[in-house]
């Protein structure tokens, strides 16, 4: 396992953990959720390596102003910065070969907004997981509350967590994350929910940074990339969802589904918005599913020992 940085167009460290070969035939990449950090995954991580040891390659890493990469100014905090921060990780540690491709929440967004801001690693996803994501319309959600309680919740509970992150020392809000408790059991949380896995929601909540959080939360209000589903129609392509998602709810990844051809689409019931932790054995298994398909049509010689590439063809 290696543990370095890489640095973005505008010169950010990102911190970036790989397990597995470097020559590894396939690579698996997992974007995180907002707020969250690169042990978002750390269940789907410790699965993939009891299955595949060293023979997959892959990699987590934390968004820009996340976890332990470098602060960003708010300003800089889209999801189109993340998709070239995601392009760089890949440059770094997945020049070659196929990827299959992991996004939950913000993370998925990012993916995608891969079409437009680094169209040439399209030809490279052989598989696509879009956990608790969204293609757009962000700014209509209301929190599972009447409309108007919730549009205004809603706009304003980042900013109350952006505040707090500034008034607050970290060790105060360790010591008491009063608000950040609730966000994270009400509207983060289905059921059932362990208390292991709210703690370290709570953890990443505590974490962040304030200019993440208001960022991020400005630009997911805009983020409307429907149009960009289209060019995942030959990629093996799977969407998840919790039935009781307050943040993206199922509607949103219905539509995700419907803007790929061939899609799949599978709802858990009861679980909310944080699936990898909710449901460990669902987003797992289903990502075990798109590595073991990419690797059973994987490139192999003919008969005169040159490889030929396929294109992965549209799911029935």
């Amino acid at each position: 396992m290696s543990d370095p940085t890489v640095i973005t167009e505008d010169g950010l460290r990102i911190h970036v953990t790989a397990h597995g070969r470097p020559d590894a035939t396939l690579t698996v990449l997992l974007s995180h959720c907002w707020t969250a950090d690169e042990s978002d995954w750390h269940y789907q991580v410790t699965d993939l390596l009891a299955r595949y040891g060293r023979d997959v390659r892959v990699v987590t890493w934390d968004h820009r102003g996340h976890g332990r990469s470098d602060r960003a100014p708010e300003t800089a905090c889209t999801i189109p910065h993340l998709a070239r921060d995601l392009g760089r990780v890949v440059d770094a540690y997945a020049p070659e070969g196929p990827i299959v491709v992991a996004g939950h929440s913000v993370g998925g967004m990012t993916i995608t907004a891969i079409p437009e801001e680094r169209p040439d690693l399209m030809p490279r996803i052989v598989g696509a997981l879009f956990v608790s994501t969204t293609s757009g319309e962000l700014d209509r959600i209301t929190l599972g509350l009447p409309a108007l309680a919730g549009a205004v919740l809603r706009d304003r509970l980042p900013f109350i967590l952006a505040n707090r992150a500034r008034m607050l020392s970290l060790s105060r809000r360790e010591k008491f994350p009063t608000i950040e408790r609730q966000v994270a059991r009400r509207f983060l949380f289905g059921r059932p929910a362990r208390a292991r896995d709210i703690a370290h929601a709570v953890d990443q909540l505590v974490h962040a940074r304030p200019e993440t959080m208001s960022g991020f939360f400005k630009d997911m209000m805009t983020h409307d990339r429907i149009g960009n589903l289209a060019a995942f129609d030959d990629i093996a392509t799977t969407v998840l969802v919790g039935s009781r998602d307050l943040l993206t709810p199922p509607a949103h990844a219905a539509k995700i589904a419907r803007g790929i051809r061939g899609a799949r689409l599978l709802v858990a019931p009861d679980a909310g918005h944080y699936l990898p932790f909710e449901r460990r054995e669902l987003v797992s298994g289903e990502l075990i599913a798109l590595v073991d398909r990419a690797l059973a049509r994987r490139p192999r010689p003919d008969r005169d020992g040159v490889v030929r590439r396929e294109r992965h063809q549209a799911r029935a």
